[in-house]
């Protein structure tokens, strides 16, 4: 029960981090064709869990509880790759076959490379 209540308390508060970095980006970025929200949340969230997956691999400084949280909980509720795939769709539905895969491209290769910055940065 207790990490059950983990990972749903971190959930909680990733989502609501979600909506608040989101439409922050879209505050910053008012790109109306194009869903900056979604990509700075995936790749914020995929640096985040590849930060967090180097330290608890190099450091051992994260507990079994705290990896439940953060990394499942949080993160898991923070990161947006369902929203994503609904918004990719939509662009090709609509006939938007190029902008549809310049978001597959942005959100993979930047998430990837995110995951391998912070997984490295806090490798050293």
């Amino acid at each position: 029960m207790v990490k059950i209540l983990l990972v749903g308390t971190g959930g909680f508060l990733g989502s609501v981090l979600r909506y608040a970095v989101g439409g922050l980006a879209h505050r910053l970025f008012p790109v109306g064709f194009f869903p900056v929200g979604t990509l700075a949340v995936n790749v914020l969230g995929c640096f985040a869990l590849g930060a967090l997956a180097g330290l608890a691999e190099s450091r051992s400084i994260i507990g079994a509880q705290t990896r439940l949280f953060l990394m499942i909980g949080v993160l898991g509720g923070f990161t947006t790759f369902s929203t994503f795939g609904y918004e990719t769709f939509s662009l090709a539905r609509d006939a938007a076959g190029l902008k549809a895969m310049t978001n597959i491209a942005l959100n993979v290769f930047l998430g990837l490379a995110a995951v391998w910055l912070g997984y490295g940065l806090t490798r050293t």
